[in-house]
Parts: C-alpha cells; structure tokens; sequence
C-alpha cells in the first residue's frame, strides 16, 4: 500500500515515510508524493543529491541520490504539528557526507501538505551552512 488509505491523516501519511527511507525502499517512498507537488531544500551550489524536483518521479531520483551521496546516522522526530492538510515536523539530523566523510549535525523543519491522499509539498529547512561545511572543499 503506498497511497493514504480513506482512514489514514495526513499526519499518518508523512509518518510513513521515514521508516520507507530508512529501509531503503525509494520507490515506495516516492509513491507517497502526487504527480506534482512543490518541492524546496534552499542549499548551496555545488550540493549533489539535490536536484530539480516537481513530481513523484523526481522524489525518486531525490532519494536515491541522497542515499547515494549521504549516509544517515541519526534522526530525532522532536515535534510534529498537523493542521488540516498540512503537517510540519521538527527535529534533529546527523548525518556523514560519503565523499568527504565529514558530519552533518541539523535541527531541521519539514513543511510537507497531503491532498487526496498524496504528498503535494515538501519544504526542508535545515542549516545551509552545516551541510556546506561538511559537502563542500575547503
């Protein structure tokens, strides 16, 4: 099962993403998200495992570069606010850039809206400059 089901909230929704992630299941994750969907992660140039997105197809290739470029360690889910459609979740991130073996360690907010049973927003903010640090040449 990938879409909400007609009992499901849109906080249970985005919950399921995670353990998806973290199993590695990238296209079950990414069948969560709607064919189009609004898609922000502000970041430095140069950052590789964050590309141009703006479909369920495109968080696919998200996920999978992530995955590709950055090994995740830790994720703290400190708080999560449902309103309506919308679910916004706060907590902490460590994570170690493959390429450079350096740590990224982030408090982070995740803005993401449900409708009709699909993800159709997905705005991470997190500490720019942590993730530059640890992605990018000195």
């Amino acid at each position: 099962m990938t879409a909400q089901t007609p009992e499901e909230t849109p906080e249970e929704t985005v919950r399921r993403l995670f353990p998806l992630l973290a199993e590695g299941r990238t296209a079950e994750a990414a069948a969560l998200f709607a064919d189009a969907l609004s898609f922000s992660i502000p970041h430095p140039p140069g950052i590789p495992w964050v590309p141009e997105v703006d479909s369920a197809d495109g968080m696919r290739t998200f996920f999978e570069l992530l995955g590709r470029h950055v090994e995740a360690k830790e994720m703290e889910l400190r708080q999560v606010v449902a309103a309506g459609d919308d679910v916004v979740l706060f907590g902490r991130m460590r994570s170690e850039v493959r390429r450079t073996g350096r740590e990224i360690d982030t408090a982070f907010a995740l803005h993401t809206t449900v409708r009709d049973g699909r993800i159709t927003r997905y705005h991470l903010y997190e500490d720019t400059y942590a993730v530059a640090q640890a992605a990018l040449d000195a």
